[in-house]
């Protein structure tokens, strides 16, 4: 009998223990959940995953890709409709394996093939903190992808030949800052998602990771070294400055990085935006800078006709601008890149400065798509590419005419 009661007492203290486990699970520290938030912040997971502001992290929220549309889930903790049934090991396979708890592949549209690098601790620290926000019902929205791309079976084969799973591996031979910012780079920030090219079925063309490639009708530009549109000219202060302002004295955010600075990099330590600095300007050119033949004097003069009537009085003859104000034009690399579709979309649309806790003042451009027509909007954007020692690939109407009317299918 005290032996059945010892094994009782036994059991007891085990089922205690166990219970005390799980409630220490469920209520993380303050801690480790303000530490996730930092990573939330720092991965921008908002600005995907959130479509109504008054319902932060709902989902819904509507990604365009070349095979179709996606709608980011719910990440709340709601028990049906968001992740608040999941297990810590669900959560952990979702971000960094791309596999739903029923075992479905996500799209990598969701940046798992990024996320991957991260560690456990982080990932859970991430959870702890979505596990804080309140529960919203807000039902997945299936994809409306092309045939045969619906077929999330086929992911299993994407995977299997483009997906490289695994933490990030640290280089012994740079500093801690490097690594760092290596870390934020290719994992948590998911940089390359859009500023690295891929190939046809959607995959990053790792030779050239974060050269540059188009994304929803703007070009995210070179982040490696490349001298004329790259990051070689910028100091490490510059890139911290802009991550943190959204401007600098080379240039402004706009289009999707516009929303990357404020709901991300401007909250981010000042460490950690530094970090990222130093390793952007640890890279070298992943490919050759495009051989550019000038336009021709007739283009050049209309071009400068239009700069003259509209363009002078905020850029200056010489393309100077005003600093932080104004952008310079004379060695912009994203004016120099090998797609104009950023340019082009600042033109038509117009543009508004960023503003930040660092730089609260607004500025604007206003828009040109009524007033030019595709002729001139054409050769303004070939001379302001192509003087003060720039060197852009001539942009002809038909890009222009292109241009106009992606923009116009999305705003409707």
């Amino acid at each position: 009998m005290r032996t059945i009661l010892a094994g009782l007492a036994v059991a007891g203290l085990a089922l205690c223990s166990a219970v005390a486990s799980v409630a220490d699970a469920a209520e993380p520290s303050s801690e480790l959940i303000a530490y996730g938030k930092t990573l939330v912040e720092a991965g921008d997971c908002a600005g995907c995953h959130t479509a109504d502001p008054a319902k932060p992290f709902a989902g819904g929220k509507r990604i365009d890709t070349p095979f179709g549309a996606i709608y980011a889930p719910n990440l709340t903790p709601d028990r049906d409709t968001g992740i608040g049934a999941w297990s810590d090991a669900d959560f952990t396979r979702a971000l960094r394996y791309g596999i739903a708890p029923d075992g479905s592949n996500y799209y990598p549209a969701f940046p798992y093939p990024y996320f991957t690098k991260m560690t456990k601790d982080d990932t859970l620290a991430i959870r702890a903190y979505l596990g804080t926000l309140a529960p919203v019902v807000s039902r997945n929205k299936p994809p409306e992808l092309r045939w045969p791309f619906g077929y999330r079976g086929l992911m299993r084969v994407w995977n299997a030949v483009y997906f490289k799973p695994g933490l990030f591996e640290p280089d012994q031979s740079r500093s801690a800052a490097w690594n760092r910012g290596g870390y934020l780079v290719t994992g948590l920030g998911h940089c390359g998602a859009c500023h690295t090219p891929k190939n046809y079925f959607g995959a990053d063309r790792d030779t050239q990771a974060l050269s540059g490639n188009e994304i929803g009708g703007w070009f995210a530009p070179r982040l490696d070294g490349a001298s004329r549109t790259g990051l070689k000219s910028w100091s490490e202060a510059e890139i911290t400055e802009y991550l943190q302002s959204g401007r600098n004295a080379r240039s402004h955010a706009g289009g999707p990085m516009a929303e990357v600075v404020v709901n991300a990099t401007s909250k981010m330590s000042d460490a950690d935006v530094r970090a990222i600095a130093v390793y952007l300007k640890g890279l070298p050119p992943a490919r050759r800078e495009t051989i550019v033949t000038p336009p021709d004097d007739a283009e050049m003069k209309a071009g400068q006709a239009v700069y003259a009537k509209l363009c002078i009085a905020c850029h200056e003859a010489d393309g100077s601008g005003a600093p932080r104000i104004y952008p310079p034009l004379p060695g912009n690399a994203l004016l120099q890149s090998i797609n104009p579709s950023s340019t082009l979309r600042i033109i038509l649309d117009g543009a508004h400065t960023v503003t930040t806790p660092r730089a609260p003042n607004t500025g604007e451009m206003p828009a040109y798509d009524k007033q030019l027509s595709d002729e001139e909007i054409a050769a303004v954007t070939n001379y302001i590419r192509n003087s003060w020692g720039n060197a852009g690939l001539l942009v002809t109407p038909a890009q222009v005419a292109k241009a106009r009317t992606r923009g116009a299918n999305a705003q409707e």
